[in-house]
């Protein structure tokens, strides 16, 4: 059987990363063909491997390891000693992008920063991820999720005053700095392509955690006011007898009107004919809706709904979502057998191209699995040089 053509055949990419921010970028770059060389310290590896503390091998591939990682070679190498330093060099050296998401500073330290990379390679890619970029006040910073979360204004806003504010338990940030990191690294291989040269490449959570903002952002700078979309008077949450549901009461000419018809309710747009009648009067309005939603099932009331046009959803699990079709038609699950596990489900690349469909190439290695392998390739490499 012939190897498919992927869009990033041929890239081979030097992977420092470990956790969520990188390895989430670069399981993009493998899904779509790039060769990713992921580095690993000897014995330990990426912090998910062990982040469960699991008693036995599994501890070493765990899922939540492996739904980061497929698509890729793994490699122990220690760059403190000098051979294994050269041969991090070497695979540098070979390289097209080179990946890391350490603190400000610390490839640079390591000897694997741009300055020096460039010089032995100058068409060479360094995309780092950091906590909230490479220089300022915070450069040295420990970044995390949760403090990306807090310090940009995300945890702040709640979509009531009377709900605390809370951890979103989703890893937000660190996916989205991912994405961001992902496309970057495209940007620059473009930009090779026109110039010949590579270039760094730079995102950080505080950063992409600010740019998801950008209409709130916008409206404070122009106007000092909080846009918030969560808190709009006729957009919430509901429980009905078996389970809850959301409204979002926008996009429509007049929503309250048709809001009320669903509900079988008195018409109350005449009475509160406007944004800001409805935002002065939000607490009776959701309360309003609260008590009619409470009577009766949420399958029934989504129809109504429905038949209105009116957007609305059932709030479910992530294990319903996992089961609907529509998750199935789309292509988002993507099964293996996993050593120590057997037949595992995870997420699949959620970027979807008429003429590509990504393939599952190499199983989410164990630890150092292809150390012997690479260094061969590299050696062969070294040999095929002219002197």
């Amino acid at each position: 059987m012939s190897t498919p053509i992927l869009p990033l055949s041929g890239v081979r990419v030097i992977d420092f990363t470990q956790v969520m921010l990188g390895p989430c970028a670069t399981q993009v770059l493998g899904d779509f063909g790039a060769d990713v060389i992921k580095i690993e310290r000897p014995g330990a590896g990426d912090l998910s491997r062990n982040f469960f503390g699991l008693p036995d091998e599994k501890s070493m591939n765990n899922v939540v390891y492996a739904s980061l990682n497929r698509n890729k070679r793994s490699v122990e190498l220690d760059s403190k000693t000098p051979e294994g330093k050269q041969a991090l060099l070497d695979l540098c050296r070979t390289a097209d992008v080179v990946v890391d998401n350490f603190r400000a500073g610390v490839m640079e330290r390591l000897g694997f920063g741009y300055e020096a990379l460039s010089k032995l390679n100058p068409r060479i890619i360094c995309a780092s991820g950091t906590g909230f970029g490479p220089v300022g006040p915070y450069a040295h910073k420990g970044g995390q999720d949760v403090l990306a979360q807090a310090m940009t204004g995300v945890m702040e806003k709640t979509s009531d005053p009377s709900i605390p504010r809370s951890i979103y338990p989703t890893t937000l940030c660190d996916y989205s700095a991912g994405m961001h990191l992902v496309q970057g690294i495209m940007a620059a291989l473009l930009m090779r392509e026109k110039t010949g040269r590579g270039q760094k490449v730079g995102v950080s959570l505080y950063d992409s955690m600010l740019a998801m903002q950008m209409q709130e952002a916008a409206q404070w700078a122009a106007h000092r006011e909080v846009l918030n979309w969560a808190a709009m008077p006729l957009t919430g949450y509901f429980d009905a007898t078996d389970g809850g549901l959301v409204i979002v009461g926008a996009f429509k000419q007049n929503p309250l009107r048709d809001i009320c018809k669903a509900l079988e309710l008195e018409d109350l747009s005449p009475q509160y004919p406007d944004l800001p009648s409805q935002r002065a009067n939000k607490p009776f309005l959701q309360k309003t809706f609260r008590d009619r939603i409470a009577t009766n099932t949420r399958g029934y009331w989504l129809e109504r709904l429905e038949a209105e046009d009116l957007l609305c959803a059932p709030v479910r699990s992530l294990g319903e979502a996992l089961e609907d079709p529509q998750t199935r038609i789309n292509g988002m699950l993507l099964e293996m057998d996993l050593p120590y596990y057997g037949r595992v489900t995870q997420m699949a690349t959620p970027v979807h191209l008429s003429e590509v469909t990504p393939t599952l190439r190499h199983l989410p290695p164990k630890l150092g699995q292809h150390t012997a392998e690479v260094l061969a390739e590299l050696a062969q490499m070294r040999e095929s040089q002219p002197a």
